[in-house]
């Protein structure tokens, strides 16, 4: 079963999930972590919905992206954590509303499936850059919200703003069978004998 699941074609997909990841924070790092981060990044934690080998992906893309945050202890502990469970919760959603088919259905998912690294990201990220790296007079309960409002706004414009649109691509590679963007495996064409022909030939 172990082997099932990790093919070759979904580890190469994981490897390219949490590359992207790892240079897209890298390339706004300067902004990608503190109280208003710049994260395009997040987008991609729509994907559980398609590949479960997603999951890991973003957990290991999150937690060496994070190696560059000034809260190093918590971004490489905290921080990776809520992508992993955000992202089983994503990957959830997507395998209840399976049999929801048609663009009501995708929407739905995407929808849904968006709601828990928006919301576990602003409930948690905030807590723990204002209750654990802030000094005392900083970690109020006003700051926290205010960090709340500012993660929640962020997160929900990368998660679907360009999510939405990265979803879409998605769904028309699958629709169109690109092998890159589904598990399905080609089925050989059987060579019909044509029997006019066959009785020719004898």
């Amino acid at each position: 079963m172990f082997r099932r699941f990790f093919t070759t074609k979904r580890i190469c997909r994981a490897g390219v999930i949490a590359a992207l990841y790892v240079a897209l924070t890298y390339a706004f790092a300067p902004v990608a972590f503190g109280v208003l981060q710049v994260r395009p990044a997040e987008a991609l934690t729509l994907l559980p919905l398609f590949f479960p080998e997603a999951i890991p992906a973003l957990y290991v893309g999150c937690l060496l992206a994070n190696l560059a945050s000034p809260f190093l202890v918590y971004d490489l502990t905290i921080g990776p954590l809520v992508t992993l469970a955000a992202a089983v919760c994503t990957y959830l959603t997507g395998v209840l509303l399976k049999k929801v088919q048609g663009r009501g259905g995708a929407a739905l998912k995407v929808g849904l499936g968006g709601v828990f690294p928006v919301l576990m990201n602003a409930f948690v990220i905030p807590a723990v850059i204002v209750f654990l790296c802030s000094t005392g007079e900083d970690a109020t309960l006003a700051a926290y919200w205010t960090s709340f409002a500012s993660f929640l706004l962020s997160e929900g414009v990368w998660v679907y703003a360009l999510g939405i649109p990265l979803c879409a691509f998605i769904f028309s590679m699958q629709k169109k069978g690109v092998p890159a963007f589904t598990d399905k495996k080609k089925t050989p064409v059987p060579e019909h004998t044509d029997a006019s022909q066959t009785s020719l030939q004898k």
